[in-house]
């Protein structure tokens, strides 16, 4: 990510909060809580369909409120990974597939400059209406001149081509016919795909199948993989995840009656591209475990090396540093190193 797209994302995010503080106005506690809860089970992937999830107003209030600040920065992590792995590359244009209130579009603002030509795919049109409301809000030229559309996301789904596909939080609402079509879609319309699910073994699963076909589809993974050979972990032992801080709004702490300013959300995600990308060398696959004098890491190295667990010591000098700095999600070795 370069320097000021970094710089942009305090304020993309900040942005963002700010234009969601209005939406439960007028909209009962107890109506948004029910709404929320129903959302929550739909978004775990327990509920395939092939209708919109999101069905009117209060729906889309009540997700946007709810869920697009976490949405925004799980993604927004996962285009962060793909920045990393294509530092000279930067889209021009952008479909968003399965978009809603358009938390992709504004993590994609967050971590590229424009200018860029932004597309938004939904079949829900209260969401489509909300989310040209937000960024009406932005303060964005990208996000104000984006062109919001509705479209059934499916089997029948044709996208224009675009340097960059991103596909947030959808696949579970699909059935797997459904789901395996929207994939080569996104894989046969964009130069760069980018899917995101929940970080569950569900969600895992989904996008360990979306990487299979991306990878047979002649596209290579960005991230978080450093390699485009077999995922090495077992199914059903384990699953590859990661997380992102959330700030928590005033509804987060309503319906989950919790009191921490903040909350993790878990994601899997695939990055995958039709241009040259540099991998990371190895991933932090879980929250590192500092201790005296010693940071335990769990990485997912080369293909052939899988996953392994190194151990780094005060002996290793700026290692051990950046390595207690270091998070999850992150490469390995730092690129600096």
């Amino acid at each position: 990510m370069n320097a000021s797209a970094s710089a942009s994302v305090p304020t993309t995010a900040e942005t963002l909060r700010s234009a969601l503080g209005g939406l439960l106005d007028g909209l009962p506690p107890k109506q948004a809580a029910a709404a929320v809860e129903r959302l929550i089970a739909s978004y775990r992937g327990r509920t395939p369909t092939d209708a919109p999830i999101l069905r009117d107003r209060s729906d889309v209030a009540a997700y946007a409120a709810y869920r697009m600040p976490a949405t925004f920065e799980a993604v927004r992590s996962a285009l962060g990974a793909l920045a990393e792995a294509a530092p000279q590359w930067s889209p021009g244009s952008h479909v968003d597939v399965g978009g809603g209130t358009g938390s992709a579009t504004w993590a994609v603002d967050a971590t590229w400059d424009g200018p860029r030509g932004t597309t938004v795919l939904d079949w829900a049109e209260p969401a489509l209406a909300l989310g040209r409301e937000l960024a009406a809000s932005s303060g964005s030229e990208v996000l104000r001149a984006a062109e919001w559309r509705r479209a059934v996301i499916g089997s029948g789904l044709t996208l224009p081509a675009a340097d960059l596909v991103t596909v947030s939080y959808v696949l579970g609402e699909l059935t797997p016919e459904a789901r395996r079509a929207v994939v080569a879609e996104a894989a046969r319309a964009g130069q760069a795909v980018v899917l995101i699910e929940p970080g569950t073994p569900e969600g895992y699963l989904r996008i360990r199948e979306a990487r299979d076909q991306l990878i047979g589809a002649g596209l290579k993974v960005a991230a978080p993989c450093p390699h485009d050979g077999t995922c090495p972990i077992e199914v059903g032992q384990d699953w590859c995840h990661f997380s992102a801080r959330v700030s928590r709004s005033s509804l987060h702490r309503k319906v989950k009656g919790g009191s921490l300013p903040y909350e993790d959300e878990k994601f899997s995600y695939v990055a995958a591209t039709r241009f040259p990308v540099e991998p990371a060398p190895s991933r932090i696959t879980r929250r590192p475990q500092i201790r005296k004098g010693l940071v335990l890491l769990d990485l997912c190295g080369p293909e052939g090396e899988g996953l392994t667990r190194v151990n780094v010591t005060k002996r290793h000098g700026d290692l051990y540093k950046a390595a207690r700095d270091a998070d999850w999600g992150q490469e390995w070795p730092p690129a600096t190193q």
